[in-house]
């Protein structure tokens, strides 16, 4: 242990000039310079009373000393102003160019792009590339991929709306059609839009099946003779005719004129000389864009009036036939709807008139 040095305690300065020196000399063992601090430093403890200057080998000092420490680390100084930004740097080198993605309608041609380009075929979805070195595409891969299943069934929509009231025209058996060829019954909406009055069940007549009359309102607004007291037809009614205004010739008499299926043929014949009256009309007349209407024979009108009991908007009055009248060339068959039964009428004369087609 060191002497007492009073003296110079009293002198702090000297002190620890001292005491560095001892450290540095390494003068006594308890000045051995050992750095018993967490900071690093040399501690030294000053007894109060006696004066006494000790360095510990621990990093306390006895009771009743004073506690230094000789070259510990310092606190950190605040930091210092941010330097001046630096010169900005030199410009990169442009980077290599990227692969092109073409497309067209067709697949594409060997001159076409560079090596590594692709393209695709926006009609047949294919995808071909990358484009090889040597200048050729390789084969296309379809970027569709296959079909999916198919989905459930959607769930039910709701109700339509109720339809407007239907008139009393009959229905067409579409359902009865193989193709083109259609089955139809009595009463049925035939081909033409009128309705079905006779179906050859037995094959008894030669070309034809069927016959069918022209729906109610056929006649509307058609052009007559109205100095011969003709008058047009409606919605609901059949026009008034003459026969055929400027033919008097004795013809289309025979029995066979007044048989079922003459009706075509003896429309064809009277318009030799018929030019205006109910069998010009029939003529014309092109229901279901068809083009065979004709003015039935008196077998046929019959037919309508036994067959469709009351169908198809008929009036309760006579219809002329197409058939000749037997009793001179100024006579023509009618058929009366009112009473069931044949008379003859003066060609000149007007009755109802309804077109008939075979087929």
């Amino acid at each position: 242990m060191l002497k007492k040095f009073s003296a110079l305690s009293n002198n702090k300065p000297s002190l620890f000039l001292l005491i560095a020196a001892l450290i540095v000399c390494g003068v006594g063992a308890q000045a051995t310079g050992i750095l018993n601090t967490p900071s690093g430093g040399y501690l030294v403890c000053v007894n109060s009373s006696t004066k006494v200057v000790t360095h510990p080998g621990t990093s306390t000092c006895p009771k009743g000393s004073k506690r230094l420490v000789l070259g510990a680390q310092g606190e950190a100084g605040t930091d210092g102003l941010t330097g001046a930004a630096g010169l900005p740097g030199k410009d990169g080198t442009n980077g290599k160019d990227g692969n092109t993605i073409w497309n067209g309608v067709t697949d594409p041609i060997s001159t076409l792009g560079v090596p590594g380009d692709m393209f695709i075929n926006t009609v047949t979805k294919k995808l071909f590339g990358p484009k090889n070195v040597d200048g050729t595409w390789p084969a296309g891969v379809s970027m569709l991929g296959p079909k999916g299943d198919q989905g459930a069934t959607g769930a039910t929509g709701a109700t339509g709306a109720t339809g407007s009231a239907a008139t009393s025209a009959p229905v067409a058996t579409g359902s009865d059609c193989i193709g083109t060829k259609c089955t139809y019954k009595i009463g049925d909406l035939g081909p033409g839009g009128g309705i079905i009055f006779f179906v050859d069940y037995n094959n008894l007549y030669s070309g034809l099946d069927y016959l069918e009359a022209a729906p109610q309102g056929w006649g509307d607004g058609i052009t007559v003779n109205s100095d011969a007291e003709e008058t047009t037809g409606s919605a609901t009614v059949d026009p008034l005719l003459r026969w055929c205004g400027d033919s008097y010739d004795r013809i289309l008499n025979r029995w066979e004129d007044r048989a079922v299926g003459a009706g075509e043929s003896n429309t064809t014949t009277a318009l030799t000389t018929c030019e205006s009256g109910a069998i010009k009309a029939a003529r014309d007349y092109r229901g279901g864009s068809k083009t065979d209407w004709s003015l039935g024979s008196l077998g046929e009108v019959k037919l309508m009036y036994d067959n469709l009991l009351g169908l198809g908007g008929f009036i309760w009055g006579d219809y002329w036939s197409s058939s000749g009248g037997e009793d001179g060339d100024v006579w023509a068959k009618a058929f009366t709807f009112l009473e069931g039964y044949t008379l003859n009428g003066y060609k000149s004369g007007i009755r109802y008139v309804r077109p008939v087609r075979a087929f």
